[in-house]
């Protein structure tokens, strides 16, 4: 996790503890919706604030939206103890709880706009004609995020009340600190689907082409192999550019690296050999999509391209206990440590390792530092290259209805 998002969590603890040290106060004499002995009373409520702000944190890490805000505007009403709560962005009035929306909601966005324009909250009089009406006074916080004042938060109740006023705004900090994390989630797919883009382009034009013309060259001598091939391209290329999910199964990648391989050996026939070693318990496996396909492509590059030998490649997948162990090894032409150094670090064009620095910059994003690529190498020593994969990871899961095959 960045610095940013560190902090922001900090943040939110700090923003929570002291929510539920003042909305402790204000809703310990209502009673506890929990039934659970959890001590005094303040130890009660300060429980139930902090299980509704838990329930009213997911919408928001979604940002801030009509069907975000709708979701949310019940549980932060409940949290502050008010009689009506509604939320805006800086053009309108995403959602209301409570009563008075016939007659207030209309007045909203003039009464936010100076605090929409300063970034500053304040409290006014709503001087309300109907008599009836609860709603006479309001607390009006800013929602904030990277780019400034994103909308509001407003608390209405009966009366002036200086704890209200603290409550709201700390309420609405933690708010815009859900909004913030939602903005680094954006930002995180974002780069993820940057960098899987660039992987496809890595895709060689000549690998795509040495393909077609080898399948070409079996139309007329073998028709039902170019037919075989024909649908293996198909199939490769559409893995390799399917639209949804950034993690896939480990038998989804190595049946794309089959198809891949078996392309590959329609070009260079009997000097290609490979190898596949794969325990069965490991194939339903989530990882990171195109992690495994570029270090095979690597290997295939400099294991064959620049030689007229035959090569060999060995890919296997074991079972390591609380971890997926997959190695792609050749004996190809290997590599300089000290080049593949510069190439993993970015320092050098990784046009001589095809993948490698992308994929283990993302191995390191998504499971720790811990879990970068491990390879071995030398000048004509071929190269051998260890992915450890966990099997279980908070947020890393493939998409919905694949199946490992």
């Amino acid at each position: 996790m960045t610095g940013t998002g560190m902090a922001a969590l900090a943040a939110a603890g700090a923003v929570l503890l002291a929510a539920g040290i003042v909305l402790g106060r204000l809703t310990a004499h209502r009673g506890d919706p929990v039934d659970l002995d959890l001590g005094t009373p303040v130890e009660r409520a300060t429980f139930h604030t902090l299980h509704t702000a838990s329930l009213a944190a997911p919408p928001l890490r979604a940002g801030l939206t009509e069907d975000t805000a709708r979701k949310a505007a019940r549980r932060l009403r409940s949290l502050l103890g008010t009689e009506a709560l509604c939320l805006t962005d800086r053009e309108r009035v995403l959602a209301w709880d409570g009563p008075g929306a016939d007659h207030h909601e209309r007045r909203v966005m003039a009464r936010v706009a100076e605090v929409l324009e300063s970034g500053r909250g304040t409290t006014v009089e709503t001087r309300c004609e109907r008599l009836e009406c609860p709603l006479r006074w309001a607390v009006i916080a800013p929602l904030t995020g990277e780019d400034g004042v994103l909308g509001t938060l407003v608390a209405y109740g009966s009366r002036e009340s200086a704890v209200l006023v603290r409550a709201a705004t700390e309420v609405a900090r933690w708010v815009s600190v859900q909004l913030e994390l939602a903005e680094l989630d954006r930002s995180r797919t974002r780069l993820i689907e940057a960098e899987i883009r660039a992987l496809r382009a890595q895709i060689s034009p000549h690998f795509v082409f040495n393909s077609l013309a080898a399948i070409a060259s079996f139309v007329r001598t073998d028709p039902e192999r170019a037919r075989e091939l024909l649908l293996e391209f198909a199939d490769f290329t559409r893995y390799s550019f399917r639209r949804h999910g950034e993690f896939t199964h480990l038998a989804d990648e190595l049946r794309s690296i089959e198809q891949y391989l078996a392309l590959a050996g329609a070009r260079f026939g009997d000097r290609l050999k490979v190898t596949l070693q794969v325990a069965p318990e490991v194939l339903p496996v989530t990882l990171p999509f195109l992690c495994l396909q570029p270090l095979v492509e690597n290997a295939v590059k400099h294991g064959l391209e620049d030689t007229t030998g035959e090569r060999r490649i060995t890919i296997a997948a074991r079972d390591a206990g609380a971890e997926a162990l997959v190695t792609v090894e050749d004996d190809g032409v290997g590599m300089d440590p000290a080049e593949l150094r510069g190439i993993l670090a970015g320092e050098r064009p990784a046009s001589s390792g095809i993948g490698l620095s992308n994929v283990d910059e993302r191995l390191r994003q998504v499971y720790g530092d811990e879990h970068g690529l491990v390879i071995e190498t030398g000048v004509g020593a071929g190269m051998k290259v260890t992915v450890r994969i966990p099997k279980y990871r908070a947020g890393v899961h493939s998409s919905p209805g694949r199946r490992p095959r």
